[in-house]
């Protein structure tokens, strides 16, 4: 089934690199108008932005600042003129040892908690107070297994941010189904991203492997035609559903 995304317009955060690029460049295939959202790497989306094509188009926010998604949602809204899906990908995994400083830790976890659940919270409610008068839009938040599995006691914020995302989009699906807005949340597994890159450096992609059911690790192209699916209406009643792709590692 071919997947027509034509005169859509599709948010995706976190899109310089890993798993929110290989979702951008999906979406553009389908026929999206994209909208890429970074921190950083601005000259490397842009090239991404000009090979899309489209209309796709940059913009910088960071989101440990509380007042950001605000101003991200904004200037989406007012350079094209709609929104229809919304991927919160963005996110952060600071290590915080139980013995770090006590300030580094609590300051790790308001960032982590910020950045991964605060922010992608007030770009939902933004979202939805758009989607509402226009007829309806679609929202995919990327969680994590560790939001069901739990993580390592060195990620704790990660894990607690992750279990917040999928409640929070739990909540959405069933509060706002009536206005024709749809919430699924995808929970990738261990991705093989630069992020993971110094994990599987420090201790060897043997550990991961033995920890999953396929051959390979899961890559970022693995989850993109999931998120596409999702977005093109097609799985409209599967709203609020959790959707794993960890090869296997984990099925809640």
């Amino acid at each position: 089934m071919k997947l027509d995304l034509t005169d859509h317009v599709v948010l995706v955060t976190g899109a310089s690199r890993g798993i929110g690029r290989a979702i951008a460049a999906a979406m553009a295939a389908s026929g999206a108008r994209v909208a890429l959202h970074c921190r950083q790497n601005r000259d490397e989306v842009r090239e991404l932005a000009d090979s899309l094509g489209k209309g796709a188009r940059v913009f910088s926010a960071d989101l440990a600042d509380e007042a950001s998604p605000a101003r991200l949602i904004d200037q989406v809204l007012d350079h094209f003129g709609g929104l229809d899906v919304l991927v919160n990908n963005a996110g952060i995994a600071l290590e915080s040892p139980e013995d770090m400083d006590d300030a580094q830790w609590s300051r790790n976890w308001r960032i982590t908690l910020q950045v991964n659940l605060t922010a992608a919270a007030e770009l939902c409610r933004r979202a939805v107070r758009h989607f509402k008068p226009a007829g309806g839009g679609r929202i995919i938040n990327v969680a994590s297994r560790a939001a069901f599995r739990g993580d390592t006691v060195d990620y704790l914020a990660y894990a607690a941010s992750k279990g917040g995302l999928v409640s929070l989009t739990r909540s959405l699906a069933r509060g706002c189904g009536k206005d024709n807005i749809k919430a699924f949340v995808v929970a990738p597994g261990f991705v093989d991203t630069e992020m993971a890159r110094a994990f599987i450096e420090r201790y060897g992609e043997s550990i991961v492997l033995d920890d999953i059911a396929l051959s390979r690790l899961t890559r970022p192209e693995d989850l993109a035609p999931l998120v596409v699916f999702l977005a093109s209406g097609a799985a409209d009643h599967a709203t609020g559903a959790t959707f794993d792709v960890n090869a296997g590692s984990y099925v809640h």
